[in-house]
């Protein structure tokens, strides 16, 4: 048993592909073992596994209504002392379903202000810190320094912190295609070690 705070976890896996195995969900469950082994509570979401239409126009995420399956979601994050998010880079961005899941659940009086709220001094979510786990192809470095991290930097401003998470930390893990099975038992054991401290 971990002597950190229990908290309340809520671990969100991006990877489109809901079956498996892959190199994210392998990491994932690795943080989840770590929970486990420090005592917290955890919640899981497996976008993949959860069907949902995108938006397609600004009305419908100002006043339609929240699709059934993803309000089980909206639950977790209010639930949620901490959110982790795993990812695959793919064309320098979260995945697109990803990136839909996230539209569709951050709604006007649930993750922003309602409209007409000042939208600089609303910030539903606060109070709930998180980690944004990418994998990636190229070297975390040039991702981070070459490409400035763009896409996640993104996400951390314009999603997350807009909402109200902080802190916001990040795990960056590149090379995935050489990391071999040494690495990946490597980044296996880090995972595990941030999900016992429930970080």
């Amino acid at each position: 048993m971990s002597s950190n705070p229990v908290r309340r976890i809520l671990l969100i896996e991006g990877h489109p592909d809901a079956q498996g195995p892959h190199l994210n969900r392998t990491l994932a469950d690795a943080y989840a073992e770590g929970t486990k082994e420090g005592g917290h509570a955890l919640r899981r979401v497996v976008v993949g596994a959860i069907e949902f239409p995108l938006l397609m126009r600004a009305a419908d995420w100002l006043h339609g209504e929240v699709p059934p399956t993803l309000k089980a979601s909206q639950e977790d994050i209010s639930w949620a002392e901490h959110v982790v998010i795993f990812f695959p880079l793919w064309l320098g961005d979260m995945p697109a379903l990803l990136k839909g899941y996230l539209e569709q659940v951050a709604r006007p009086g649930f993750a922003v202000g309602p409209e007409g709220a000042k939208p600089f001094g609303h910030k539903p979510l606060s109070g709930r810190s998180a980690r944004v786990v990418v994998t990636m192809g190229m070297p975390a470095l040039a991702y981070r320094w070459y490409f400035r991290a763009h896409s996640l930097k993104s996400l951390e401003r314009n999603i997350l912190g807009f909402v109200g998470f902080g802190p916001i930390h990040e795990t960056l893990i590149g090379m995935v295609d050489k990391l071999g099975d040494a690495g990946v038992a490597q980044w296996q054991a880090r995972l595990r070690k941030l999900g016992s401290e429930g970080a």
